[in-house]
């Protein structure tokens, strides 16, 4: 996929490319989509214009952007929790032999672990609360964020930390300058793709046992069949993800990777 950010250095051409791509690809997949849709004549194929007309409906009524808002909250709460004990998690295993060998097999049982068994014992325990979907979430997330950045701290170059130790730079200043800018990189590559998996599963959480929020609305479409509401709130959602990877942790995957060249 282009980049939708482009390099400082680019021209007023190559700034435009990206978007016309983009733009090009959206318009050919709604002229297939609405062909589809018309050539069915099915209600649980809606057109565009059906799922736009949805949007409407429901901004009007003043749910939309509440359910997405809501949404949105949860998922920024679980991200972020996930990451920073991920990354806390990696980085102690990445530099610790005896640890990593330990507690290996835990990272293994939580990767293969369903999600769908941890939201259910989640809301078991605590109750069907917000605090039991977040930690559903964040417990499935921070295996992943773990792996990636123990990777990264084991790749750290061992001169650099020679050398940190050579001019004393004490715990924390060699975190701060040496380590965290090497694993900048793999951070970024963690948040992009748990970014995508943490929405996901929070719409699972809310649709199995909250009351407000995408997941809960995804729900209540269900069961009427109302298809195009439930699209509305998809694509809703995902256009709010797709900003979100664009103007932020693409950009910030393309600066952490600056320092290889």
């Amino acid at each position: 996929m282009h980049d939708i950010v482009p390099s400082r250095n680019a021209g007023p051409f190559d700034r435009l490319r990206p978007v016309v791509w983009i733009t090009v690809s959206l318009v050919v997949l709604l002229v297939v989509w609405w062909s589809a849709a018309a050539a069915l004549d099915n209600r649980f194929f809606p057109t565009p214009g059906l799922v736009v007309g949805s949007i409407a409906r429901e901004v009007k009524a003043g749910d939309f952007f509440f359910h997405l808002g809501t949404t949105l909250a949860r998922v920024s709460v679980s991200f972020l929790l996930a990451m920073a004990i991920g990354c806390v998690i990696g980085i102690v295993l990445g530099r610790h032999n005896p640890a990593d060998h330990f507690f290996d097999s835990w990272l293994i049982l939580m990767l293969n672990l369903p999600a769908l068994v941890v939201m259910v014992l989640c809301y078991i325990w605590f109750g069907l609360t917000d605090f039991a979907a977040v930690l559903a979430v964040v417990i499935n997330k921070v295996p992943n964020v773990a792996v990636t950045v123990r990777e990264g701290a084991r790749a750290l170059d061992r001169d650099l930390a020679q050398m940190a130790k050579l001019y004393r730079f004490g715990r924390w200043k060699t975190l701060r300058h040496v380590i965290l800018p090497q694993l900048n990189p793999y951070v970024a590559a963690a948040a992009r793709s748990g970014l995508a998996l943490v929405w996901k599963i929070v719409l699972v959480v809310e649709l199995l046992g909250r009351s407000n929020g995408v997941g809960f609305q995804i729900h209540l479409s269900f069961q009427t069949f109302d298809v195009a509401t439930i699209l509305a709130y998809s694509f809703g959602f995902i256009m709010v993800v797709q900003l979100i990877e664009w103007f932020v942790l693409k950009p910030w995957e393309q600066s952490a990777n600056r320092w290889r060249r």
